[in-house]
């Protein structure tokens, strides 16, 4: 079975996407992959935006709850000279506690009334704003959840290849649950 019911990926960044006088990325999948291999083969797998980096952090995300060993697999890829530490990894697992539709929540279209469902093609939009680039070598990107408030977090670093790699993510905070988990709704 695929990642959101049979879905695969190659991204296809949008640079004329504009939201609020900074600048935002659409890095569109029209499929997605269905393992680490295929991952990695993506075109924007060659990390040489950050955008591309901040969007396939999300997809890679998003195979934890049903392929732990690929999903990590995935972020160590994009991590590069720098994998998860046991720590890293400890965290994650504990993020992913009954609330394993927080990372799709990033995708257009997915929110707490369709329980984390994306619209197709599958898209995440990525922003960028005034101080994102304050620190030499790093870009701080953000992505917006259709079940947040404001958007979250994405720290990127460049190496001396000029390819841009995941530094940290604060993605997986809480969000509203899907309407249909929630008893109240």
């Amino acid at each position: 079975m695929g990642l959101f019911d049979n879905i695969k990926s190659n991204a296809n960044p949008n640079p004329n996407a504009v939201s609020g006088g900074n600048k935002t990325v659409e890095v569109v999948f029209e499929s997605l992959p269905e393992n680490a291999e295929q991952f990695k083969a993506l075109p924007q797998a060659g990390l040489k935006n950050p955008f591309d980096t901040a969007a396939l952090t999300v997809l890679a995300l998003c195979f934890y709850p049903q392929d732990r060993d690929a999903s990590l697999e995935m972020l160590d890829f994009l991590r590069g000279p720098r994998p998860l530490s046991n720590y890293d990894k400890q965290f994650i697992r504990d993020r992913f506690m009954d609330k394993d539709y927080v990372p799709r929540s990033y995708f257009n279209g997915a929110t707490p009334q369709n329980d984390y469902l994306p619209s197709q093609p599958y898209a995440v939009k990525v922003s960028e704003n005034p101080y994102s680039y304050q620190n030499q070598g790093y870009a701080k990107l953000f992505v917006k959840s259709g079940g947040a408030d404001s958007p979250r977090e994405i720290t990127l670093r460049m190496t001396k290849d000029g390819k841009w790699y995941l530094w940290e993510q604060f993605i997986l905070a809480g969000i509203r649950e899907p309407e249909s988990s929630d008893p109240w709704a």
